[in-house]
């Protein structure tokens, strides 16, 4: 039940009803509500809700508008009518009472479709109106789950963070090194956690700040050993990472530890003037 409780927080529903799913996003949401009923009663749920919230604020036309359209359609009749008048009539070889009838039979049948079509074409421009004002407080609110859904995950991404920075003070199994900033990059910080027994290490994006980097660089973590610099992975920026926490290459001695800015994939030797952090163990 968790798995179907995650995966209709997470927002897809919503899009499928909005019709933004690709062909076979579409097919794994009904596959998942065919599955599961509570995925399926989770999908109407939101039909439901949008319809109505669509309908509470639809906007009505204002009578000057219906007024404009009938009068169109009227001066245009009156057009019609006078064209008709003006044309030579035709006298049919007999004639009776009835050619009267039909005559008024057909005009009051034209005015009726006239009438008609007035009231049609006005229908039809109050629901375009309608639908259109719906379509757009529907995206309106598609954008904000999503920016709701990105608050969230940010959110437990540092909440993650911060439990764990607070796990690894307590424990004695690892040292905490600090790593200040540098010449270049003064306000720059970091801390490195080294595990005493297996010389794990770990890096905590909640205990990162160091300088932006563009698209084709990326940090570099080093260790100093006896006077040499040896590579322990690269990372990224935290809105880059999955998780929090990242596990770099371990060590099993080191004098002190730096991070420099590479490109993307890392060096093999550092970049000395690209450095921003340093810490002496």
């Amino acid at each position: 039940m968790e798995e179907v409780k995650s995966y209709i927080e997470s927002g897809i529903l919503e899009l499928y009803v909005l019709g933004q799913l690709s062909a076979e996003e579409n097919i794994s949401v009904e596959a998942m509500a065919a599955q599961y009923p509570l995925v399926s009663a989770e999908i109407s749920a939101i039909e439901i809700a949008m319809e109505a919230y669509a309908l509470e604020n639809a906007i009505e036309p204002s009578d000057e508008l219906g007024d404009k359209i009938l009068a169109r359609f009227t001066s245009t009749n009156e057009t019609v009518v006078n064209k008709t008048q003006d044309e030579p009539k035709i006298i049919p070889l007999y004639e009776g009472a009835n050619d009267d009838r039909k005559i008024k039979t057909l005009s009051y049948a034209l005015v009726a479709c006239i009438a008609l079509l007035v009231v049609s074409v006005v229908s039809l421009y109050t629901l375009n109106n309608k639908l259109n004002t719906a379509h757009e407080q529907i995206a309106n609110l598609s954008t904000e789950k999503e920016q709701f859904v990105r608050t969230v995950s940010k959110l437990k991404f540092d909440n993650s963070g911060m439990e764990n920075r607070i796990a690894m003070t307590k424990s004695n199994e690892w040292s905490t090194v600090k790593l200040a900033g540098v010449k270049d990059s003064p306000n720059a910080e970091m801390l490195v956690y080294w595990n005493k027994t297996n010389k794990n290490i770990l890096i905590n994006y909640n205990a990162i700040d160091l300088p932006k980097t563009d698209k084709s660089h990326e940090y570099q973590l080093w260790a100093l050993v006896d006077g040499k610099p040896v590579s322990l992975g690269v990372f990224g920026g935290d809105e880059t990472a999955t998780a929090a926490i990242k596990q770099m290459d371990a060590i099993e001695k080191a004098q002190a530890f730096a991070v420099t800015i590479e490109p993307m994939g890392g060096s093999v030797n550092p970049t000395m003037d690209k450095m921003v952090v340093m810490g002496a163990i």
